[in-house]
Order: C-alpha cells, then sequence, then structure tokens
C-alpha cells in the first residue's frame, strides 16, 4: 500500500500537467473554470461545489447552471471571506475551502471545493497546485480579453470619430465649422461642467484624448482612453524649459505625440492643454477645435483663480488680524463665514523655501499642499514666509514632503508653535513659531519641520527671549515640583538647585542642606518620580540645571 501511493502522486500530476495544458489553450475564462471544476478530481478525492468569476468587481457564479439546495449559503460564505481563502460548509461534506485564484491583477475568483474527508498533505499540495494553474490561466484569458476589448475600442473610437469629422463637414458645408465649434464651447462655458465638460467636448470635436495639466505638470483632467496610472510625475526643471520654449511660439505646438497649447490669461500661464495621438500632419479642424477648447479654459482658470484670490484675500485678512491680535467676537464670526473653526484648539505654522519668493504663487503653493495631506487652515504671506493658522497639530513630515513635491526642492524649512488656548495667545504662538524656524535654519540639518514645543533648551537662545518665555520653560521642567514644595512646605527644588551649584556630589550637597546623605538619596528619587525626568539623561540634566538656575537667579526662586 506504501509503494502504490507515489505512483497515485505521479498520475496525478501527470493528469495536472495535461490539465494545465488544456487550460491554457482556452481562452474564455468562464470555460477555464469550468474546466478545472469537472477536473478536480485529478488532484484527489475532491467535488467542485461551485465556481465564481468577478464580473465589474462582483463574484458571479459560473457556470450559472450549477445550482443546490445549500448555494445561497456558499455565495454568502464567499462574498464574505472578501478576497480570503476560507472554510465553506456544506451538507453531508466533512471538509470544504473557498479558495481565491488570484493573479497579479488582483482576485479573478473562487473555486469551492470541498470532499468526503480530510485530504492528506500531497492532496492539499495538488489541489493547490490546480488552483494555482487555474489563477494563472484566467490571468492569461483575462489580458487577451482586454487586448481584445482595446482593440474593439479602439476601432469604434475610430469609427465614432470618421462619423463625428463626416458629421461636421456636412454641418461645416451648412454654417462652417469654426461656428460649430464656437457654438458647442459657448455651451460648454454656459453649462458651468468646468474642466471636465472642456476635456470632454475636445474630445468628441476630435476623437482623441484630452488633457488639461496645471502649470506645474500635474494632470487636472483627462478624456479619452489610455490615461496612464499612475500618471509621471512631472520634473520641475524639464516643465519651466518646456513652457519657456512653448511661450516663444505662437499657437498648438507638437511635442512628440501630443498637440499642446498654453493656457495664459492676461499673459500669466496657468497650465496647459493637449491632445493625445495627434501624430503627423495635424488638420485645421483639429487645430481649430484645441484653440476654440483653450479659450474656453482660459476664461474658466481665470474665474477660478480670481475666485482663489478672493479666498486668499479673505483668509489673508483675517489672519493678519489674529498675529496682531484682534476681537474675539469678529474674528470668531468672521472664521465661521470663512468656513474655519478657531473654537478648536489651533496652531501657528511659519513656512519658509529658501529660492521661493513669499509671494501670492507660493501662498497657492503651500495652500494646495496643506489641503493635499487634510490641513484644514488659514494662510497669510510675509516678506519672506507664509504663515498658517492650522485647527490640529501637524504631522511631522506630511506637510513638508507635499511642499517638496509641490516645489521640486527641498530646501525649505517649517516652524510650528505650541497650541493656542485663546485668541489672545495667537500673537504669542506666532512668534513661536519664528523662533522655532530660525532654530531649525541656523542647525546643521537646516531644512525640516520643527515643532516649539520640542526645542527644550533651544528656545532660551534664540533672540527675543522675555520673561514670559522665561516663566514658561521653569514651569515646563519644574512646574511639578513647585506645585508640590507648595502643597507640601517642601524643597524639593531648592534641593535639585544644591545638588546641580555643587556639581552633583553628594556630600557637597548634603552638608550645604545641613542633612543627612541618605535623605539626599530620597529626595532626588522623590524629584525623579514627582517631574519623571532623569536626571541620567544629558537633555533633561541639562534642561533641569538651566531652569533650575533661571528659576533662582531671574525668577528669585517664585513659585
Amino acid at each position: 500500500m506504501a509503494g502504490s501511493r507515489p505512483h497515485h502522486v505521479y498520475r496525478r500530476l501527470h493528469e495536472l500537467m495535461v490539465l494545465s495544458g488544456a487550460l491554457f489553450d482556452t481562452r474564455d475564462e468562464g470555460e477555464i473554470l469550468r474546466l478545472a471544476m469537472d477536473h478536480i478530481a485529478t488532484a484527489g478525492p475532491y467535488s467542485a461545489e461551485a465556481g465564481y468569476l468577478r464580473v465589474d468587481g462582483d463574484l458571479v457564479r459560473c457556470p450559472r447552471g450549477r445550482r443546490r439546495v445549500h448555494a445561497l449559503a456558499v455565495d454568502q460564505r464567499v462574498r464574505e471571506l472578501t478576497g480570503q481563502d476560507g472554510a465553506v460548509t456544506v451538507p453531508g461534506r466533512p471538509w470544504g475551502r473557498a479558495l481565491g485564484l488570484r493573479g497579479q491583477e488582483g482576485l479573478h475568483g473562487y473555486l469551492v471545493v470541498t470532499s468526503g474527508s480530510r485530504p492528506s498533505q500531497a492532496e492539499r499540495s495538488l489541489l493547490a497546485t490546480l488552483v494555482r494553474q487555474t489563477a494563472a490561466a484566467l490571468s492569461v484569458a483575462s489580458i487577451h480579453r482586454r487586448r481584445r476589448e482595446d482593440a474593439l475600442e479602439l476601432h469604434l473610437l475610430k469609427e465614432e470619430r470618421t462619423a463625428l469629422q463626416e458629421q461636421l463637414v456636412s454641418v461645416g458645408a451648412e454654417l462652417g465649422y469654426q461656428r460649430a465649434v464656437h457654438a458647442l464651447m459657448a455651451d460648454v462655458a454656459a453649462s458651468g461642467g468646468g474642466e471636465e465638460a472642456i476635456t470632454r467636448a475636445l474630445h468628441e470635436l476630435t476623437g482623441l484624448p484630452a488633457l488639461i495639466e496645471d502649470r506645474f505638470g500635474r494632470l487636472r483632467s483627462w478624456t479619452g482612453p489610455n490615461r496612464p496610472d499612475p500618471y509621471p510625475e512631472p520634473d520641475p526643471v524639464r516643465r519651466g524649459e518646456m513652457l519657456h520654449a512653448m511661450a516663444r511660439e505662437a499657437g498648438p505646438v507638437r511635442m512628440k505625440d501630443r498637440l499642446v497649447t498654453l493656457i495664459r490669461p492676461h499673459g500669466e500661464i496657468l497650465g496647459v492643454l493637449a491632445l493625445v495621438g495627434a501624430r503627423g500632419e495635424t488638420d485645421e479642424h483639429t487645430v481649430l477645435a484645441l484653440e476654440h477648447a483653450a479659450t474656453s479654459l482660459a476664461l474658466e482658470l481665470a474665474h477660478l483663480r480670481n475666485l482663489a484670490e478672493v479666498e486668499l484675500r479673505l483668509h489673508g485678512e483675517l489672519v493678519d488680524d489674529l498675529l496682531a491680535g484682534t476681537d474675539e467676537a469678529s474674528a470668531y464670526a468672521r472664521s465661521e463665514a470663512v468656513g474655519h473653526d478657531l473654537h478648536r484648539r489651533n496652531y501657528i505654522i511659519v513656512v519658509r523655501w529658501s529660492d521661493r519668493t513669499a509671494d501670492d504663487s507660493f501662498e497657492q503653493t503651500v495652500g494646495r499642499a496643506a489641503a493635499a495631506v487634510g490641513m484644514r487652515s488659514l494662510l497669510t504671506r510675509r516678506s519672506d514666509h507664509v504663515v498658517l493658522v492650522a485647527d490640529d497639530r501637524p504631522d511631522a513630515r506630511a506637510l513638508y514632503e507635499a511642499l517638496a513635491r509641490e516645489t521640486g526642492t527641498r530646501s525649505g524649512t517649517i516652524g510650528v508653535s505650541a497650541p493656542c488656548e485663546s485668541l489672545e495667545a495667537i500673537p504669542q504662538r506666532y512668534r513661536e513659531a519664528q523662533r522655532a524656524l530660525e532654530v531649525r535654519r541656523h542647525s546643521l540639518e537646516r531644512y525640516g519641520t520643527t515643532f516649539f514645543d520640542e526645542l527644550g533648551l533651544y528656545r532660551l537662545l534664540g533672540p527675543g527671549s522675555d520673561y514670559q518665555e522665561l516663566e514658561t520653560f521653569v514651569h515646563e521642567w519644574l512646574g511639578q515640583l513647585i506645585d508640590y514644595d507648595s502643597r507640601h512646605h517642601a524643597a524639593m527644588v531648592e534641593t535639585l538647585s544644591r545638588y546641580f551649584d555643587c556639581g552633583g556630589n553628594y556630600d557637597e550637597t548634603a552638608e550645604s542642606l545641613a542633612i543627612h546623605r541618605s535623605t539626599l538619596r530620597y529626595r532626588l528619587k522623590r524629584i525623579r518620580d514627582i517631574s519623571g525626568n532623569d536626571l541620567a539623561d544629558v537633555e533633561d540634566r541639562l534642561n533641569l540645571q538651566v531652569a533650575t538656575r533661571v528659576w533662582k537667579i531671574v525668577l528669585g526662586g517664585s513659585g
């Protein structure tokens, strides 16, 4: 009996190889699944209870005619698995599994297999081989199907384009092609459909994929087939050179397989409009449609630009007043009008990029980057930096990385204040954000994000340190000890100060306090427990020593 087992295994492997050839020779996904189900016994004592194919995001039982009493329960269980393998219960079958048929593109479907007994390890291995072969065959069939569909779509698009051009020629004979294009673009402008409506109309007119990119090369709209996914990340240097070269030309410019025109109302470049696949000599109808679409797009982008400038101005005026100090009732009402909640704990953020002037363009860039990382903020700008009032603590890297992508350079610094508990604290928090930025700019690692509440001792070393800042620093490091001394009539802060004055020498410290050495040890342990700071940590020790010195000399040992 033991000697016959390998023979069965080899025979089944041979049968699986034959089945594999049949699976890969089949181009129909439903037929592939049917073959796998019909020959499931080649892998062992199995029965195929059901098969499913993924169609338009849903799992469809295939073949549709194979339904048993327990079909609904199996259908529900397969959908509950959400793409994972799992056990399936079928009456009268002790063992059952739903096995996902996966390829590089994702889940193709499921094969539900049962057995009258628990399969052996070898039988499970054979079943796994069958499942992988079926999934691979489905992947190949899927690729062939998509190629057929793409070829058909391309054929239909070409036919549609031919029909449309013939129709436009007919219209041109009666009313003139130019008048028809102008009327279509006028309808698009009147419809308020925005950029998507413009590319859709241009695609309908030319039969070519139409796209809009912003001035930085990021895709804003695409209508038509063959859209790259993901869309290529633009190179800032090459993009600038391309725009400069196009600005010297009159009208659309051919660039590889694209026919491109600049969108620049009032002389400022706001983006580009392009047709993809316009190879060879482009007919005058295509150029005319592109030029009319560019005119409509210029009006649309100019309108959006004006709205953005108005919004920025409203935001900027409010932030300017907040930074200078303003009436609370008025500030709350104005912030609510522009959709910002000043009742939340807000943070002041200062952004400076060494190679970018803090103009309207950079302010809008900062606004886009903040929105891209989910920040809700108000903006304004100063002579060399942009200021944000954000209603949540920003991520340590997200805003910086988003701005690096937007600007194409990493030479930027961001300073973030401590949280604002009230509106009257905003001017002080603004100074804190500036301090954090300046500390970062003068450090070895100049670029990145620095939080004021993480500066520690460095907040006292910058320009403009005042008495309030000293009090805040002392409270941060000694506040719990000061409160403890006040409640218990103790001398923990004085003990810590003497300890540092004596250079950490136990005998000298105990003698200066007129206490026993063991009492000193107890106090230092209590200091660590109460404050949560470790005298053995270099950073904690430095900040505590400076705090006790400021407490004693500058603040006069005041609680």
